[in-house]
């Protein structure tokens, strides 16, 4: 289906949403949505569940980074703020949502000195006297920020400051961090979940994990970094805490800051990913934070250089102490798309996909609430990004990366009820889905069933449930009948932003142990039709006006509905498909503060954005027939054996290889290029026509080795493997060692 959109379902919406010169926020909510979605907010538990909106990563002064920056309001100051009301800033002003109260929130503060810094605002308190509190105290912002960079910086290294050590205090504050909970939930209205964050970096390298409990049942203290800054130590202590009644998950969230370490082939050992550990990792961690402040972890221009949206909230920085600001992380490992795709692999060569996760946004903030809203930006941490001159006038070692942060994102969840259960459940089962602040709200279905009618239906979500599964579901098994899966896809924007440009639907599929990706338009506003000759659909259009900060919904539209069937299905190759959708483009935070400051907005800094939301995908997995019948058509290592192939030596591959320029060719794709492997170790990619868009390859050099019989390489966008090179007869072919076992490469010197 393309431009098909339920017309009698929305005629209300559209006419409430072509509106000229509206600004944000006095865009009339839609009148008209598909039946069940209507029903979200009916008492009592719904079978068709509602979309709740929530954050499940905030900090508060209790958390040593926030509290180092000046950040004084607590946890209580947080929930208020959830809840609609107005709450302190370091600015002097009231921070306050403008699109109304959220549906639940949890408290993540920092497990490592949790609550022990703000003694030091105590004279009688010995912390007072020490030296972080004269930095913390002094004048000079240079100090300040010293005093910050000391304290996150002894947290990233594992290597605690003694006096800020105190269990007896963080006993105290943990249990406080529970009571304060248990305050403000209210079942049915607003929901509170008990949490921490565990804080491990190592190496500057980004893998926190929020930790959430299901109930009221916790550990006496959490687990930190200073215990381990290992994820499988963590999962243990989760494991532990499961046994004993403590239902519980962890959320990663930035690994576009972890330097490509968050999603690996490798354990935190070096070691290749088992069986063991895949479900382990999968079990502990269903979900993964994608969007927030710090940047959308969706994907990277060098990871998909065929996706014109890729290029959004790019923030790849490092935390790294004097380096902070200037060192950039490796894309490879780094974005959950590519974890998605490296899933596939992993799942044939171990039996089971370590990143199977579901996909949810939320905030990071560090001032105690979420600044959502573009035009209601406020900074993440304190007085480092906390008025629109610290963001934009002042030049420090943060303005880089305070620069590429955005607004906050929000976490979805489509549960029966508001509850702690509820939404813990739904967060479990991948019922989630992730936004980049906006409340739009998604649906996603996978069917071998779906209609046209099904898309056009008032009962589109009942149907959606009944023929098929939800975001975050395996389809069934396929019937022998049935050629292709089939979806549908719904979105409604919110209220208080701009209308919806489009509903694309991304897919990922593997295939001799290769992974692909393609973006589909499903279903689009107005009347464009994509490019004859690219497919590529027109854009939406652009009606913001920089110099007011404003812009008009004259174009786009509030609902969008549809049906799309895969139209390169393979039964024989895994794969997975999430849907993303866009809005029109509206003004960046940047814009709102050079208003306030009058000042023309900064040249290096887009002034526009396109809002969206990210579903959880649904994934498809052939039968073990179908899998065994594909491999044993496909040239394997093991095949390459039993037909006689023999691995070469260190001495013949530097002999096949070295001071020549080789042409490679890759079987699965039919893509050739060229490399030159130099005498001094280093390799060019003298051609790389087709090779970049499945690897992010680039024309730069890389380094290589040869050692113990394999040629050990690596490309541009961070990724680094080791092949074996066989010669079979007369001719000679390659493996790599991220590709399941598959020989996939023909290999010849050219000179």
């Amino acid at each position: 289906m393309k431009t098909t959109r339920n017309q009698n379902l929305l005629a209300t919406a559209l006419a409430g949403a072509l509106i000229a010169g509206c600004v944000p926020s006095e865009q009339a909510p839609p009148a008209s949505r598909p039946a069940a979605a209507q029903q979200a907010q009916a008492a009592g538990p719904n079978p068709l569940r509602n979309a709740y909106f929530g954050d499940t990563h905030v900090h508060t002064s209790w958390s040593p980074d926030a509290f180092v920056s000046g950040v004084r309001v607590g946890p209580e100051d947080a929930y208020r703020y959830a809840k609609g009301e107005a709450i302190d800033h370091i600015s002097g002003q009231k921070v306050q949502l403008k699109s109304g109260p959220l549906d639940f929130y949890a408290v993540t503060d920092h497990s490592e000195y949790m609550g022990v810094l703000p003694g030091m605002l105590d004279p009688n308190n010995p912390l007072s006297k020490h030296e972080i509190a004269k930095l913390m105290n002094s004048s000079d912002p240079a100090q300040q920020q010293k005093a910050t960079m000391l304290v996150v910086g002894s947290i990233a290294g594992g290597k605690p400051i003694k006096e800020f050590v105190d269990k007896g205090v963080m006993k105290q504050q943990w249990q406080l961090i529970q009571d304060y909970a248990a305050k403000y939930n209210e079942p049915g209205k607003f929901t509170t979940f008990i949490g921490y964050e565990w804080t491990s970096n190592p190496d500057n390298r980004n893998l926190h994990r929020n930790v959430i409990f299901r109930g009221i049942r916790v550990p006496e203290l959490p687990f930190t970094n200073f215990d381990s800054a290992k994820p499988e130590d963590l999962w243990t202590f989760m494991e532990g805490a499961r046994k004993a009644g403590m239902e519980n998950l962890a959320i990663p969230h930035n690994p576009n800051y972890s330097d490509g370490t968050m999603f690996q082939t490798v354990d935190s050992y070096g070691k290749p990913i088992d069986r063991a550990y895949a479900e382990r990792r999968i079990t502990n961690e269903p979900v993964v934070e994608m969007t927030q402040i710090k940047g959308t972890s969706e994907t990277n221009p060098a990871l998909s250089p065929n996706d014109e949206f890729a290029d959004f909230m790019i923030s790849d920085f490092l935390i790294a102490g004097e380096q902070t600001g200037k060192l950039r992380g490796k894309a490879k490992g780094s974005y959950a798309r590519d974890a998605l795709r490296t899933g596939l692999v992993l799942d044939e060569q171990t039996g089971v996909n370590p990143y199977k996760f579901g996909q949810i946004g939320s905030s990071d903030t560090h001032n105690a609430g979420g600044d959502y809203e573009e035009n209601n930006v406020f900074g993440k941490i304190g007085r480092e990004d906390g008025t629109p001159e610290a963001r934009l006038v002042h030049k420090t070692q943060l303005t880089p990366i305070v620069q590429s942060w955005g607004s906050a994102g929000l976490a979805g969840v489509w549960a029966e009820e508001n509850t702690r259960e509820s939404l813990y459940d739904a967060m479990k089962r991948k019922e989630v889905f992730a936004t980049t602040g906006p409340r739009m709200k998604v649906r996603f279905f996978g069917s071998w069933q779906y209609d046209d009618a099904d898309a056009k239906s008032a009962d589109l979500v009942k149907i959606g449930y009944a023929k098929g599964v939800a975001m975050g579901s395996d389809l069934a098994a396929r019937p022998a009948a049935a050629k292709a899966p089939s979806f549908l896809v719904w979105a409604i924007k919110d209220p208080n932003s701009g209308n919806l440009d489009r509903i694309q639907i991304v897919k990922g599929w593997s295939k001799n142990g290769q992974t692909m990706e393609k973006v589909y338009d499903v279903v689009w506003s107005g009347t464009r039709k994509p490019d004859a000759k690219t497919g590529k659909l027109p854009p939406v259009g652009n009606t913001v006006d920089v110099a007011t900060g404003t812009y008009q919904n004259t174009i786009g539209t509030a609902d969008l509905a549809g049906r799309w069937t895969d139209p390169e299905f393979d039964p024989a190759q895994r794969a997975f498909y999430y849907v993303r959708a866009l809005e029109i483009p509206t003004p960046r935070w940047n814009v709102f503060d050079a208003i306030k400051l009058g000042i023309a907005p900064p040249a290096n800094l887009p002034t526009t954005l396109q809002e969206r939301a990210f579903s959880s995908p649904i994934w498809y997995t052939p039968t073990a027939a179908e899998l065994g019948t594909a491999r044993a058509a496909a040239l394997t290592v093991h095949s390459v054996e039993k037909q006689g192939g023999k691995a070469l030596t260190d001495a013949e591959i530097r002999a096949l290889i070295v001071g020549k320029s080789i042409r490679i060719k890759n079987t699965v794709t039919g893509q050739t290029f060229e490399a030159l492997y130099g005498g001094d170790g280093q390799r060019t990619l003298a051609s790389t026509v087709g090779f970049a868009a499945m690897h992010g390859g680039g024309t730069g050099k890389n380094p290589y080795a040869i050692k113990n019989g394999q040629l050990q390489g690596s490309l541009d966008d961070g990724s680094s493997f080791t092949s074996r090179i066989f010669k079979v007869g007369d001719r000679y072919v390659g493996a790599r060692s991220d590709e399941a076992g598959y020989v996939n490469y023909e290999v010849a010197a050219i000179r």
